[in-house]
């Protein structure tokens, strides 16, 4: 696999995830012009009220989508893996309403808006595959609402645990059971709406139940189907094929 490839795969194995590409898409994706860079953790590639002139597309490592309230307060809407467009709307959106910032350091590729529009222009069925993802986007924000608003926190977490594994294992970033998942507790807890000292816990719990081992990034899902039955998890709204 030639270096460019190797970038945008990510990219394409996402899609591929959520619609059937023909080979002339995925040749027309693979000739987008992309700039790399790679960026430490905890640092910003967008803040809010920015104007940005390109999209980023996340290559290998973790973002997550943030907005700082009263107070120092952070709240988490999202977390990104290989292959997501995070701020995929600042191509309509011209203001961020938001921050999206990095969990640990990460690989992204940049790409001007100019040719993201060309790009959809010239290939109608690639725009349809970007607004499935932005629709799928969305359908994930309101399962968050639903967790944030009447699942306990056991629940909520095992909920979040099984989004994520079912997420990484789409796109070929699983390993049986078992994911890299870089989240701190605090970071968990700002997405969750719940205390470090009430996620800490938590986990605990899951562990003895024999649910779940997570140590130094690194999540094992010791019972799946135990895991699923904690969390009433079902994967619809991730809207797979």
């Amino acid at each position: 696999m030639s270096l460019h490839l190797s970038l945008i795969y990510p990219l394409i194995r996402k899609l591929e995830s959520i619609f059937n590409l023909s080979p002339e898409e995925y040749d027309a994706l693979a000739s987008l012009p992309l700039v790399a860079r790679t960026i430490r953790g905890d640092q910003d590639i967008a803040r809010d009220h920015d104007r940005p002139s390109q999209c980023c597309i996340l290559l290998d490592g973790l973002l997550y989508r943030y907005k700082l309230l009263g107070e120092g307060k952070r709240q988490i809407f999202s977390f990104h893996i290989a292959g997501d467009i995070p701020d995929l709307q600042s191509l309509h959106l011209q203001v961020m309403d938001h921050n999206i910032g990095t969990v640990v350091q990460s690989s992204v590729a940049f790409v001007p808006h100019g040719t993201m529009n060309r790009l959809i222009d010239e290939h109608p069925r690639i725009r349809n595959a970007l607004w499935r993802d932005t629709l799928i986007d969305a359908a994930i924000f309101r399962e968050w609402m639903a967790g944030l608003g009447r699942r306990d926190a056991y629940g909520r977490i095992a909920h979040f645990l099984c989004e994520l594994f079912v997420r990484y294992s789409a796109v070929g970033l699983s390993n049986g059971h078992k994911i890299e998942l870089p989240i701190t507790q605090e970071k968990l807890g700002d997405a969750l709406g719940l205390s470090t000292v009430h996620i800490n816990r938590t986990l605990q719990t899951l562990r003895a139940d024999g649910l779940i081992r997570w140590d130094r990034g690194h999540l094992n899902i010791t019972d799946w189907n135990g895991l699923k039955r904690a969390a009433t998890f079902d994967d619809t709204y991730l809207h797979l094929i």
